[in-house]
């Protein structure tokens, strides 16, 4: 029986494309003397061990090689070469319903993937409470799937899932179509499964999420290894290879990779990196002014965008006026990837205003900020409000305006967004 639950060992997965229907026969026919195909490896040489109680995070930009890995595990799809091997029963959410009929009811899918997964239908019998109780889901139980909403189909699925106690549990990125209390009640139940000795290869788009549940983090690129190693460590690198520049050619390595196990080397200090830059950027239409020339800047003016905890920083935008304005107050706001507004302030302060601006008046705005955040990726927002004749509206709003990044603080051991400071101490004695 082999030692870990998981093993991977030179995992690889090629796929023939033919540009022809026709070549497809041809290559039958020429018996390999000739090629018609051009090859694409979706998976190259990727190795890993799982120990009783490890939760690995995946995590890679899309066509990265992320679900071939999972569907290789699972045993879904064959490898082209290299090995997989597990102990004890393996389980997988690959995609919402997957292994569920349709037209069969909730409760009838909940004994044929108990039966899938070798279970007897006294097993699931016994199970059933706890599945129904988990995935709350009502009277849709004895409804048709295909009646069912996506949400309600994620839950039913993951609680088959996990309970009937894998030893592997394989999650892709079906969670993130859960509300929020859901989402919480399954890292609960993974938890709960970690600390049992089952393993999870866990895939998630959200950085927060692979560093507060997963013990360690594999960077996939085009179908290759770029990182493995602590998850703090890998996500700043997997954010740097999101938003930098496009790199040249499927398979050439990252501009930015590392040997595995080693700390990124842009991040012992802060610094401009010309390739961090807002993809997601959403101008507003103009009424009256202009926002430009926005930047993120260190105390002393030196432009930067990969910030260091702790330290103070100034976001400064110029802004136009292009016709006349009053009670103007202007406004940044800084947020994460995934939208939530951690933060932000108004200037004038309270219910001040500023003006009024006469068309052609130009002014710079600066606004300085403690970095209070932890490590990962975050973006800046700039807009002013204020009243153009007998309107008072948005005048310019920028979205997603800037990205920068905080560096990863290897040793420490935080979780959440932000730094409040927190500081304990232990007094007298327990009896």
């Amino acid at each position: 029986m082999p030692a870990h639950p998981l093993t991977v060992t030179a995992l690889s997965k090629r796929y023939e494309l033919y540009a022809r229907p026709v070549d497809r026969l041809l290559q039958t026919l020429w018996r390999g003397r000739r090629q018609f195909f051009r090859e694409f490896w979706a998976l190259r040489d990727v190795s890993f061990t799982l120990d009783p109680g490890q939760v690995l995070g995946v995590v890679g930009r899309n066509g990265s090689g992320k679900s071939t890995l999972l569907q290789l595990v699972a045993g879904t799809l064959t490898p082209t070469a290299g090995a997989v091997t597990t102990q004890g029963r393996v389980a997988a959410l690959l995609e919402l319903g997957s292994g569920f009929n349709p037209e069969f009811s909730g409760r009838e899918n909940v004994f044929l993937n108990g039966a899938i997964m070798g279970l007897t239908p006294a097993e699931m019998r016994e199970r059933l409470p706890e599945i129904l109780a988990f995935a709350d889901i009502g009277d849709f139980v004895d409804r048709p799937v295909k009646t069912y909403s996506s949400g309600m189909a994620l839950r039913l699925a993951f609680a088959v899932a996990t309970a009937v106690a894998p030893r592997v549990l394989i999650v892709d990125e079906a969670l993130a179509v859960g509300d929020e209390a859901f989402q919480r009640k399954c890292f609960a139940r993974i938890e709960a499964m970690r600390d049992d000795g089952a393993v999870v290869l866990f895939v998630s788009h959200s950085p927060q999420q692979v560093i507060e549940l997963c013990d360690a983090a594999l960077l996939l690129d085009h179908g290759r290894v770029l990182m493995h190693d602590e998850p703090r460590r890998v996500v700043p690198e997997y954010q740097r290879l999101l938003y930098g520049p496009a790199r040249s050619g499927a398979g050439a390595p990252a501009a930015t990779s590392e040997p595995a196990g080693a700390a990124p080397a842009a991040e012992a200090d802060a610094a401009f990196d010309p390739g961090l830059r807002s993809a997601s950027l959403v101008e507003y239409a103009r009424h009256g002014a202009r926002i430009h020339d926005l930047r993120l800047e260190t105390a002393d003016g030196r432009a930067i965008n990969v910030l260091t905890r702790g330290a103070v920083y100034v976001v400064s935008y110029a802004v136009e006026f292009e016709a006349a304005a009053a009670r103007v107050r202007f406004g940044m706001m800084v947020k994460t990837t995934t939208g939530v507004e951690l933060g932000g302030a108004t200037f004038p302060a309270g219910n001040d205003a500023a003006g009024p601006f006469a068309p052609g008046a130009r002014v710079r705005l600066a606004f300085t900020f403690h970095c209070r955040l932890f490590a990962g990726t975050y973006f800046v927002n700039a807009g002013l409000m204020g009243e153009v004749g007998d309107r008072y509206t948005y005048l310019h709003r920028l979205v997603d305006a800037l990205a920068f990044r905080v560096l990863a603080e290897p040793e420490l051991r935080a979780s959440g967004y932000a730094d409040f400071g927190v500081s304990a101490r232990l007094d007298g004695s327990v009896s």
